[in-house]
C-alpha cells in the first residue's frame, strides 16, 4: 500500500449504491402513501353524521391529517351554527 492509496478516497462498493438506491425508494413510497386517498370520502360519511345533529354545510367541516416521524394526528374541525338548536 503506497502513501498515496491512503490519502486516496475509496469508490463506493455496489453494496452502498444499492443501500442508498433503496433509501431513496423507501422515502419515496412513504411520501406517495402520505397522500391519503380516503379523506374527502371520511369527510362525507363524517358530514353527513353531523349533519343528523346539526344544521351544517361541507364548508363548516375541515378533515387534516398530520403526520411526524413517530405518529399521526387526525384532526377533525367543525364550526357549528350558534342559534342553531339540535334537530
Amino acid at each position: 500500500m503506497s502513501l498515496l492509496d491512503y490519502f486516496r478516497a475509496s469508490k463506493p462498493t455496489s453494496a452502498a449504491i444499492a443501500k442508498e438506491r433503496l433509501q431513496i425508494l423507501v422515502a419515496h413510497e412513504r411520501s406517495s402513501r402520505s397522500q391519503l386517498s380516503y379523506l374527502p370520502k371520511l369527510k362525507q360519511e363524517l358530514l353527513a353524521v353531523i349533519q343528523k345533529y346539526f344544521n351544517v354545510d361541507e364548508k363548516s367541516v375541515s378533515v387534516n391529517l398530520e403526520q411526524d416521524d413517530d405518529r399521526e394526528t387526525l384532526e377533525l374541525n367543525i364550526v357549528l351554527p350558534d342559534d342553531e338548536l339540535t334537530k
